[in-house]
């Protein structure tokens, strides 16, 4: 089964995490969608439950010469969170990568800046985070983003997604409460595969989600 769109799967993630939310208090529920490609997901989970919506900048980690490899991610300040069984098979070091890494933080700090305009990051302690992207393969940024999340103090910290082989998920439970994902495919050669229609996102679509769905978003 493919996508039609990431609103249609959004929509679907959004029935399932209503079945995920029915013995709980929506009103201590914040999705919070890894921009780009996860907000219009995470826009159709905010809107379906009523919760509030807001993104967590998170930046892919990129092989020198191959930027379509992806071999870690960085997330706000934090340390960067590497594949290490990539790192082994590339015989690649941290060290080596320290270029990629200033790079990569250097976008974070771009986007955030774009996206937040100003306003700070959503307070998650005490409350139960949903996080959400548009599908996960290695699930690198995701696992970046739950550390960076956990950080902060949630009272519960989910991943959902539409789509995720079995081996992701289970790895991704060393970091995550909860993880849900529509379907679990044996082999994932790339997310947009699941979808009929997959175009880039861009920033002016993030910031329309955030002025209809995060509390803040009518400021300027």
């Amino acid at each position: 089964m493919r996508f039609r769109s990431r609103e249609e799967a959004g929509q679907e993630l959004a029935v399932r995490m209503l079945e995920w939310a029915s013995s709980g208090d929506l009103a201590n529920v914040i999705v919070m969608a890894l921009p780009r490609g996860g907000v219009p997901v995470g826009a159709e989970v905010a809107r379906v439950m009523a919760v509030p919506l807001d993104v967590l900048v998170v930046r892919r980690i990129e092989v020198p010469g191959h930027p379509e490899v992806g071999i870690g991610a960085v997330a706000g300040d934090d340390p960067p969170v590497f594949d290490r069984t990539g790192l082994r098979a590339l015989d690649l070091t941290e060290d080596e990568l320290s270029a990629e890494v200033a790079r990569a933080r250097v976008e974070v700090r771009r986007r955030a800046e774009v996206y937040h305009r100003g306003r700070p990051a959503s307070d998650v302690r005490g409350h139960s985070v949903v996080v959400v992207d548009d599908g996960l393969a290695t699930g690198i940024t995701a696992r970046a983003a739950l550390r960076h999340l956990r950080r902060g103090g949630p009272l519960r910290l989910t991943l959902a997604v539409p789509v995720c082989p079995p081996a992701t998920a289970i790895a991704l439970r060393e970091d995550a409460d909860d993880v849900v994902a529509l379907h679990q495919p044996q082999r994932l050669g790339s997310v947009n595969e699941w979808y009929d229609d997959f175009p880039q996102v861009s920033d002016q679509e993030v910031l329309a989600a955030l002025r209809e769905l995060h509390p803040a978003g009518e400021r300027p």
